[in-house]
This record gives C-alpha cells, structure tokens and sequence, in this order.
C-alpha cells in the first residue's frame, strides 16, 4: 500500500514539473501571487523571462527618412512628451518635430495609449516643412551676404 502511494505521489509531480507545451524540457514552471489572492502561473517576456522594462512603459520605434530609434517610455505618456526625448536623440526641437501614427499627425496633448499605442508599435517623425523651408532660406541669404 504504501508503495502505491508514492508512485502515485510522484506521477503527480512529475505532471506539475512538465510545461504543458510539447516537451519543453526540465524547464519550471513558476508562480505568481496576484492581489486577490489567487496564484498563477507566471507571464514570460522576452526570452530570458524577465521583463525589459518595469511596467506601465512601452518600446516605441521611430522611424525617421534614414534611421530609426527604440524609446522607452510610459504608456500614458502624451506625444509632447515623447517629442522632448526625440529633440535629445535627433537634435530638432520639438516645435520642428512632426510625429504621425497610423497615417494621422498627432497633436502634443494626446497620449500615447489613448490613440492606440502599444508596445513594439511605430511610429514616423518627420521634419516640419515650413520650418525646414526657413532654415534653407536663412542659409541662402546668409550666403548670399557673405559673397
């Protein structure tokens, strides 16, 4: 009797030490403790399991005409925000910066999860034309009076 009941015992755990997935191995299976009390089994990111980042922020890739940048920032971020941290990596103020997501210019109050932005998601800086247009005008007249 006693026999039996330690096969039993340990099928059981060998069953709880299995992924589930297809034979993933010896991997274990590791538990969270939520708020109300209930336990489950924890969430992967990435592939080494832990999070790249604390949660509540998100990746944004920014594509401008030649390159792109990842930025992490908070989800509830407005876009004016996120215009601030792209004049430190890109060197145009945020008043020149242009920034369209899902075809639409995106005005600076907005915030980014209101709209629709998520982790991973792109989104297009470009350069405002009019000022653009100022800056050549400025430096063909500043040619123009040095000659």
């Amino acid at each position: 009797m006693m026999k039996l009941r330690s096969k039993r015992f340990l099928r059981s755990a060998s069953k709880l030490g299995s992924t589930g997935g297809g034979g993933g191995g010896g991997s274990e299976i590791k538990w969270e403790l939520r708020p109300g009390g209930m336990v489950v089994q924890k969430r992967e990111t990435n592939n080494g399991g832990e999070p790249s980042h604390g949660e509540g922020f998100i990746t944004i890739r920014v594509s401008t005409v030649s390159q792109w940048h990842d930025i992490i920032t908070q989800a509830t971020s407005t876009f004016g925000e996120l215009k601030m941290i792209l004049s430190m990596v890109t060197n145009l103020e945020p008043r020149e910066q242009r920034l369209l997501f899902k075809g639409k210019e995106r005005e600076d109050s907005e915030y980014l999860h209101m709209v629709g932005v998520r982790d991973k998601d792109k989104v297009l800086l470009l350069e405002d034309p009019a000022i653009k247009e100022r800056k050549l005008m400025g430096l063909a007249r500043g040619q123009a009076v040095s000659v």
